[in-house]
């Protein structure tokens, strides 16, 4: 008489998309989950990306994905040199990970730079250049791209568009 059935999915077998639900004041945030699917990068910049570039590149794109938004990180082909995250701005992200560096007395010279969104400005890209950064990778997206992109070019940086955003609330 009371009897509910609940038909539990194989995910393995059902093709459902993987969502990410989080709680939010007296709500529920649902978004697609991260599934860490290899997206394609796209060289926008003038200069190539060097091997050690490249994969300083990759390394810092596996780790802002697991980093709160707005996420930055530098880093180099096989570390973490420092995270700034959970600002309202992309710019202020960068700015704390320069100060987390400097704190820690790391320099930040041909590192990269990678960022879990787009730049809306060229802003967090050039304050990342000053601070010694060779390179960045990001989803790209912005209506404001070309200007990144030309900032990228003014500071000799190589530049990666991945297409899609490791964005996480």
């Amino acid at each position: 008489k009371n009897l509910r059935l609940i038909r539990l999915l194989d995910p393995a077998t059902e093709l459902l998309p993987k969502k990410d639900i989080r709680s939010v004041c007296s709500g529920l945030l649902v978004q697609d989950a991260d599934v860490g699917i290899e997206e394609a990068e796209r060289v926008v910049s003038k200069r190539q990306p060097t091997e050690s570039e490249l994969n300083a590149m990759r390394f810092g794109w596996r780790v802002v994905k697991h980093v709160k938004s707005n996420a930055i990180v530098y880093a180099g082909p096989d570390r973490t040199l420092a995270i700034g995250a959970g600002q309202m701005s992309r710019v202020d992200s960068s700015r704390i990970a320069i100060w987390k560096a400097q704190e820690a007395g790391l320099s930040l010279k041909g590192s990269a730079l990678a960022s879990d969104a787009f730049f809306p400005f060229p802003d967090g890209l050039l304050a990342a250049a000053d601070a010694g950064a060779s390179c960045a990778i990001q989803p790209g997206g912005s209506v404001r791209d070309e200007e990144v992109i030309a900032a990228a070019d003014e500071r000799e940086m190589a530049m990666i568009f991945t297409g899609v955003r490791h964005f996480r609330h």
